[in-house]
């Protein structure tokens, strides 16, 4: 993969902690993303997976620790203070309403209003210039739409993940997470998927990729973050190591200093 900026620090996480009540889901939890690259964030059931992605999206504040954006630490307590910093997520429901078309769920609660005054006062919508946009932000990412007037329930799950990609990039974001992007796609889609992370990430845009696919962790993935029992236990390139040492270190039967 080719990464122009992997000196560059895009999300930094220091010693990140997170309790609900005597359970601590996460411990201490320290790692870096640089920018154009692409981390697989793996962990068993119950490992902190979830609730570290909550944390940075912004819909659980961390207890502890400091998370940092292009060297800024940033507070992060709600998704409008996570979007503000840079961060995008796309989470595995992608959070798209079926019955809308392609540039509806693209500009979903960021719609831009008429330029005409009265027009704006009464509501309306500048559709053209967000067609406009929404087909440069999938041009962006090579991807094929057959109508942009397409409700969303009629397109593939593959196209549905480019949509909510776009809609992410969309916005500027220089870290994008990515919860478990191919687990409802069969083979094909799959690869779409993949590409789209390799075509972004090409682009400087930081991936936090949570998978349990390790055939998918190793196509696309750079580097692998492993945690267990709410704690970073590893910190491996990918390239370094098989899909069996992975599972190793996610069940903890292997470890290396993180």
């Amino acid at each position: 993969m080719v990464r122009s900026a992997l000196d560059q620090v895009a999300l930094e996480l220091s010693s990140i902690k997170k309790s609900f009540g005597g359970v601590h889901a996460l411990q201490d939890v320290t790692f870096t993303i640089n920018k154009g690259e692409v981390v697989g964030l793996l962990g068993d059931n119950g490992a902190g997976k979830s609730t570290l992605v909550k944390c940075i999206s912004g819909v659980h504040a961390p207890d502890g620790g400091d998370i940092k954006v292009n060297g800024k630490s940033v507070y992060i307590s709600s998704p409008e203070d996570a979007r503000s910093a840079g961060i995008e997520t796309v989470f595995q429901d992608l959070a798209m309403i079926p019955e809308f078309d392609i540039v509806q769920n693209l500009f979903l609660n960021r719609e831009i209003k008429h330029k005409n005054p009265i027009l704006r006062w009464l509501g309306w919508l500048d559709t053209k210039t967000m067609t406009k946009r929404a087909r440069k932000s999938l041009n962006r990412l090579n991807t094929r739409i057959p109508s942009y007037s397409e409700q969303i329930h009629n397109l593939s799950g593959g196209q549905r993940q480019a949509i909510a990609i776009a809609r992410a990039v969309n916005w500027g974001a220089d870290i994008v997470i990515m919860d478990e992007p191919t687990a409802a796609l069969g083979v094909e889609q799959s690869a779409q998927v993949n590409d789209l992370i390799k075509v972004i990430s090409s682009q400087g845009v930081a991936v936090l990729l949570i998978s349990h696919n390790m055939q998918h962790v190793v196509e696309t993935c750079d580097r692998a973050v492993v945690l267990y029992q709410g704690s970073s236990v590893a910190d491996v390139a990918v390239p370094d190591v098989t899909k069996e040492d992975l599972v190793a270190l996610i069940t903890g039967a292997k470890k290396i200093a993180a």
